[in-house]
């Protein structure tokens, strides 16, 4: 999955322009859903737009049901 992430990351770099390289970027987020189990993502970026979202292997953790996310509306979005 890892390498698979790599080759499709370095094919879109290849094909960009370098001006379209200055837009490209990459980190990772945790991403809770409604029952507060949270997993963190390896996700590449165009500008604003989330081009490859991948699951970390073994990164996830359950919060406890009275556990509010500390996270701004801006910080959960994903580019």
């Amino acid at each position: 999955m890892i390498l698979l992430l790599i080759l499709v990351s370095l094919i879109t770099l290849l094909l960009a322009s370098s001006e379209d390289y200055l837009n490209y970027y990459s980190h990772t987020k945790a991403i809770c859903n409604e029952t507060n189990y949270c997993q963190d993502y390896h996700i590449s970026c165009d500008e604003k737009r989330a081009i490859i979202i991948a699951p970390i292997t073994g990164a996830v953790v359950q919060f406890p049901e009275d556990w509010q996310d500390p996270r701004n509306e801006t910080e959960k979005e994903l580019c």
